[in-house]
């Protein structure tokens, strides 16, 4: 909190701003949003959906050590993957969208990568982005339109959560063409475009924000 109020502020100076600290995934969390959400003018042009409350153990049984189980699995693939449809539902019901809506999810390259620690958050992804297709079929007669970014690897908190993330960020730097790691202010232009009225007609896609990085194969300075 002590990192993130400041900037809570910086914006707050610029325009409105609510923040909520709650549960996201309770019927109670989603309750108080839209409580909070209905004097506000408007209509919601943007759902991103970024939760991060994933399970990093291994999956395999070695002595001591935790490791996966199913209530670990099952927590992390609603928590990171089916949830976004929860919500997409619930504020759809209550008439929040804007007839021109936009539902964001954030996916990774766990998604068809398998790195050690990762099961649970790599099969959340790939129901997210499941689920971000049929949210943009079944939701689109109603003018929803509904994508994945896969961010290149970001070295954020989130990251280094991760087992082996320094091997992660040395060879994302390594290969990426543009020479050096995703910053979030690259995702986050992106989502500022994908907001636009010129963006409309992209829908149901997964879209990589990387700057190359996944189509390298090899160090960029092999490449010279």
């Amino acid at each position: 909190m002590e990192s993130i109020l400041p900037e809570f502020q910086a914006i707050k100076e610029k325009t409105q701003l609510i923040t909520l600290n709650l549960d996201a995934l309770s019927a109670d969390g989603r309750k108080e949003v839209l409580t909070q959400l209905l004097p506000a003018k408007g209509k919601i042009r943007l759902l991103m959906h970024s939760i991060a409350f994933g399970n990093l153990k291994s999956i395999v049984p070695n002595g001591e050590k935790p490791y996966i189980e199913d209530e670990d699995m099952s927590r992390t693939i609603y928590s990171m993957g089916t949830s976004i449809l929860t919500w997409t539902q619930e504020l759809f019901k209550e008439g929040f969208f804007a007839n021109d809506a936009r539902v964001v999810a954030m996916t990774s390259e766990g998604n068809t990568t398998a790195w050690f620690g990762y099961a649970a958050v790599s099969a959340a992804k790939v129901a997210l982005e499941s689920v971000i297709r049929s949210i943009a079929v079944e939701f689109g007669p109603y003018g929803i339109r509904a994508n994945a970014i896969q961010a290149g690897v970001t070295d954020t908190p989130a990251l280094r959560l991760i087992p082996g993330y320094d091997q992660m960020k040395s060879a994302a730097h390594s290969r990426n063409p543009l020479g050096r790691l995703t910053l979030p202010q690259d995702v986050a232009n992106f989502i500022y475009l994908l907001c636009l009225d010129e963006a409309s007609w992209v829908n149901g896609a997964l879209i990589r924000v990387d700057g190359g990085e996944h189509i390298a194969p090899m160090r960029h300075a092999d490449w010279k």
